[in-house]
């Protein structure tokens, strides 16, 4: 299979079931391995913004990052799935399917195929200080409300990039975060919480233990 080439894997990349007036978040990624840092930001997330599911789409490949280790999206999707035990969290693949390359060709997307769903996307704080490097990231952030949650480390930068100081007028105080879903794009949330240091590129980097006894 060949990067952002349309493919279909039955139980892999279908979109998950929903329902009319559903809050949903939409948490992508490479998940290059999943860890315990992503799992924290899909749980605080769902309960703060008080949505009804979350998607966690397993992107085919991130175009801002290298590919060379990145595993076989079946595999990071059922890996995934074995490490989430919320019911209302839900993983797909579905980019692939499409054969979406960008952020803005996925929201786009679900914003037209089901327009009777509120979405937001979600994601880390050294994603929005680097969100003005994806491709249109105004026209995700006009398309759909953004929660950002807390990395180590990030929030300065985060809260100082250029997205956030474009997008200030929609932004919203976290003790609102509830409300955020029901909220007209452009809107956008920052949430401050329990945060982990792992990352996935920390993990690959881990060699093992050599025994030498």
């Amino acid at each position: 299979m060949t990067l952002y080439s349309s493919v279909r894997i039955p139980g892999v990349t279908d979109l998950p079931p929903s329902a009319r007036g559903m809050r949903i978040g939409l948490f992508g990624g490479s998940f290059n391995p999943i860890h315990a840092g992503h799992l924290l930001v899909m749980e605080e997330t769902l309960r703060r913004l008080e949505l009804d599911a979350m998607w966690v789409l397993v992107t085919p490949g991130n175009p801002l990052k290298n590919h060379d280790e990145l595993r076989p999206l079946a595999e990071r999707v059922r890996a995934a799935r074995e490490a989430i035990a919320n019911p209302r969290i839900h993983v797909t693949g579905f980019e692939a399917q499409k054969g979406f390359r960008y952020t803005w060709q996925t929201v786009r997307f679900l914003a037209q195929a089901l327009p009777d769903r509120k979405f937001v996307w979600i994601m880390g704080a050294d994603s929005l200080a680097d969100f003005h490097r994806w491709e249109r990231w105004q026209d995700i952030a006009a398309t759909l409300p953004i929660a950002a949650y807390a990395r180590p480390g990030a929030s300065h930068r985060a809260l100082a990039s250029r997205t956030a100081l474009a997008l200030a007028h929609g932004q919203i105080d976290q003790e609102d975060a509830s409300i955020l879903a029901r909220l007209p794009a452009p809107a956008w949330v920052y949430l401050h919480g329990r945060q982990s240091s792992l990352s996935s590129t920390a993990i690959r980097a881990r060699k093992p233990q050599v025994n030498e006894n």
